[in-house]
């Protein structure tokens, strides 16, 4: 099984899958590609016809899309074990990811993830927003499923919000103790601070991506 990602500095929707997999000690082999602007549609395209990063290749099985790679991993390795036990945290964990995978976007716009990165910004109301909003959707996850983790156990939503965590931390984002409580956690597992270890070796810069002052 092979993992086709990003930089690893960059990359919100390479960590994603990256995440799930080694955090259930999967096997696979990653190949990372510069998201630098030179032939990029041309060396994304050899993978996938998306010219997008990640891509997952188990032998002739193609998936494309973060939160789609993750289905595929718990389906095919991991025997459901990606998402929680119980039906209502289910049902929560698939929400919450969902509104990840296609909300929060003056967030996601205004705070590219960079990980070698500390940096200032003046955010928009609509980011601040979206920033307000995700606290508030963390803290109400973890009252209804009991946590530690959003959902109950570590599951695939986790791994949708953990570049997040990466953004409130190099943007120094003021958080709720309950938010801040829920970032510390996810900056101290074993993955995390694997892929952070390997993203401060990159010196690659990607210009787009490097926002604020």
């Amino acid at each position: 099984m092979k993992l086709v990602i990003g930089n690893k500095n960059y990359s919100t929707w390479s960590l994603r899958p990256w995440l799930l997999l080694d955090y259930f000690s999967l096997d696979f082999t990653e190949i990372i590609e510069s998201l630098g602007p030179d032939q990029l549609g041309q060396r994304l395209g050899q993978y996938s016809a998306s010219n997008k990063v990640p891509v997952l290749l188990d032998d002739e099985v193609c998936v494309w899309d973060s939160l789609a790679i993750c289905e595929y991993i718990n389906e095919q390795y991991l025997a459901g074990k990606g998402w929680p036990k119980s039906v209502a945290n289910r049902a929560l964990a698939r929400s919450l990811s969902a509104q990840m995978h296609s909300g929060f976007g003056a967030m996601r716009n205004e705070m590219p993830m960079n990980i070698r990165a500390k940096r200032q910004l003046n955010l928009s109301r609509d980011a601040q927003r979206d920033i307000q909003l995700v606290q508030q959707a963390w803290h109400n996850a973890m009252a209804q499923s009991g946590g530690p983790w959003l959902a109950g156990e570590f599951s695939i939503v986790d791994c949708m919000f953990a570049p997040v965590v990466m953004r409130f931390e190099t943007y120094n984002i003021p958080l709720s103790a309950s938010a801040q409580s829920y970032a510390e956690q996810m900056l101290a597992l074993p993955s995390i601070k694997k892929w952070i270890a390997s993203a401060l070796t990159e010196d690659e810069v990607v210009q787009v991506d490097e926002a604020g002052h």
